[in-house]
């Protein structure tokens, strides 16, 4: 009998052997653009609406992640104020905006855009804030999904944006598992963090000889908290969630 967590976990398996194939290419061409950034002083900062905003969370002061991210917080971009708020808001004007202004962005940081679909306001205006300040940027996204999602009112898609975009190869509404004729068992979040992290990975071989190596170590691991202290220093005065 296959169970449908195994149809999931097979779905997953060939969705992840394809992005590695297919766009290995941009991964690796984002890592050179963030460790580039990096030794210019800059951070990579992401920007998500709701579920897509885990994975600003997801780069963040983790074991064995990179000292240089930082998330995009607010209120207005997750789901403190609720769900209906929260899809009202990231369809809405200025809510990038006004989330991107507590952070001191400039030209030699890059801004990672992660949404699913696209198309939404808050994401498609956050990359376009970043075009006016010669901010590089990245997109995780879905291409398929993006290509039927309705348009905002910029009429704008983030692949159409941003300096790369990564196709995150998820089929249009997330799921990928038929139960009852309905589609359950969503993978974008599984599929951004493996892009996520195959990124980071290449920036810290890219970065492997500098003298301070910008990557955490688990402070259940011996010598973390030396590590761990010295990277916190460093960008304490630049990251406002340190």
């Amino acid at each position: 009998m296959n169970l449908p967590s195994q149809n999931y976990a097979n779905q997953i398996n060939l969705i992840l052997k394809k992005i590695f194939k297919e766009e290995n290419t941009k991964i690796l061409k984002s890592a050179k653009l963030i460790s580039k950034s990096y030794k210019k002083g800059g951070q990579l900062f992401i920007f998500g609406t709701g579920h897509s905003n885990l994975l600003a969370e997801e780069s963040f002061h983790r074991a064995g992640g990179y000292a240089a991210a930082c998330p995009i917080r607010s209120e207005e971009i997750n789901y403190s104020k609720g769900t209906d708020k929260a899809s009202e808001l990231e369809r809405s004007e200025n809510v990038a905006k006004r989330a991107l202004q507590k952070y001191k962005l400039s030209s030699k940081d890059i801004l990672m855009i992660v949404s699913n679909s696209g198309v939404n306001h808050a994401p498609v205006e956050a990359a376009l804030l970043a075009k006016k300040k010669n901010i590089k940027t990245i997109a995780l996204t879905s291409y398929k999904f993006s290509k039927q999602a309705p348009l905002s009112k910029l009429n704008k898609r983030l692949y159409d944006i941003c300096d790369i975009y990564i196709d995150n190869k998820i089929p249009p509404g997330d799921a990928v598992v038929d139960i009852n004729n309905m589609m359950v068992g969503p993978a974008s979040t599984i599929t951004g963090s493996f892009i996520l992290n195959s990124i980071l990975v290449e920036v810290a071989n890219l970065l492997k000889f500098e003298k301070i190596f910008p990557f955490y170590i688990s402070v259940n691991m011996p010598g973390a908290k030396e590590n761990n202290d010295k990277l916190v220093k460093k960008y304490k005065k630049f990251n406002p969630h340190l």
